[in-house]
């Protein structure tokens, strides 16, 4: 028990008696099971009052082997199970950041943010698997500590751990986590031109250089030459990083 605590903060402490608008969670479980029928992603709910998992889906990246119920039965311990442990402890550091980030941001502003970061899991082969891992508050008590939160797993494009990213909806803004420096750095979202948009969202759904080129009415010489210049202006080499950069970054 003691080991699962570190992943609770005191500045969400979620008491018993906390003044909570219980009417705003009214049926709101069958909401998040049809988004998991609709989707590949693995998705659960955290209870901060509780300490638990509210909900688990089937969906099985995120259960290592094991069904939906046992996850949730065994919520945060689950991580102690199923995380290496460097993991884990990248983990509570970012638990600890992103509180004393969110502890900032005004009440009426919280449910805007979200939060996204890459770790591995070890699966039911004993095998790591890197996934990034997103969480965005769903309900909040009276004084603005989340009381639920949403989170969705997916496989990572990155290659490593870390990569921890706060966003706002509808900012061009966006915060990374310096998890050596312990710090947080604003940053402005890159603005892609309508045609490096275009191109890295075609490729994000398969389609070849030849493909996209027929698909827009261009040469595949001229694609290529958008694409390098898209691999400038955001610093990677490849398309995969590209891709994995426009997830990160919410550019797609």
């Amino acid at each position: 028990m003691e080991e699962i605590n570190k992943f609770f903060n005191d500045k969400n402490q979620v008491r018993s008696d906390a003044d909570i608008d219980r009417s705003q969670a009214s049926e709101y479980l069958e909401a998040v099971k049809a988004f998991s029928r609709l989707t590949y992603q693995s998705l659960y709910v955290i209870d901060y009052q509780t300490r638990a998992f509210d909900y688990v889906s089937e969906n099985p990246l995120f259960l290592c082997g094991k069904s939906s119920e046992e996850v949730k039965e065994l919520g945060y311990a689950f991580y102690f199970q199923n995380v290496k442990p460097e993991d884990v402890e990248l983990l509570i550091k970012i638990n600890e950041a992103g509180f004393e980030f969110y502890e900032n941001i005004p009440v009426h502003e919280r449910k805007l943010y979200s939060i996204s970061y890459d770790f591995s899991l070890i699966n039911s082969k004993k095998n790591k698997v890197l996934v990034n891992h997103k969480l965005t508050p769903m309900f909040l008590t009276e004084e603005g500590q989340i009381w639920k939160a949403l989170c969705i797993v997916s496989l990572s494009n990155n290659t490593s751990s870390g990569n921890v990213v706060v966003s706002r909806e509808g900012s061009e803004a966006f915060w990374k986590y310096d998890v050596e420096a312990n710090r947080w750095e604003k940053e402005e979202k890159i603005k892609l031109s309508q045609r490096e948009y275009e191109i890295l969202s075609l490729y994000a759904s398969g389609l070849t250089i030849n493909e996209i080129s027929d698909k827009i009415f261009i040469s595949a010489d001229t694609v290529k030459f958008h694409r390098k210049k898209l691999f400038d202006k955001i610093g990677v080499n490849n398309i995969a990083e590209a891709l994995a950069f426009a997830k990160t970054n919410k550019l797609l």
